[in-house]
């Protein structure tokens, strides 16, 4: 997720920022980056904490690093 272009205390200010901002969009995603990403948890341990599928955590994830690549300036390159 990092941009190789900012130097890395940038870096972690930018995806701060990013996850201050997917918070207040939609705090469901922001709930399973900080579980999956930061927890470690797997989707079937974050989808049992959440109440919800496996299906949808999987889900909630591809589109929450979707958005956290866009917001932090992402090009074409996978994530």
């Amino acid at each position: 997720l990092a941009d190789a272009r900012l130097p890395p205390d940038e870096n972690v200010l930018a995806l701060g920022e990013a996850l201050q901002r997917l918070e207040h969009e939609d705090p469901e995603l922001q709930e399973v980056v900080d579980r999956m990403f930061f927890g470690g948890q797997t989707a079937a341990e974050a989808a049992a904490d959440l109440g919800v599928s496996s299906r949808t955590v999987e889900r909630r994830w591809r589109f929450a690093r979707a958005w956290l690549h866009e917001a932090l300036g992402g090009g074409e390159e996978r994530i």
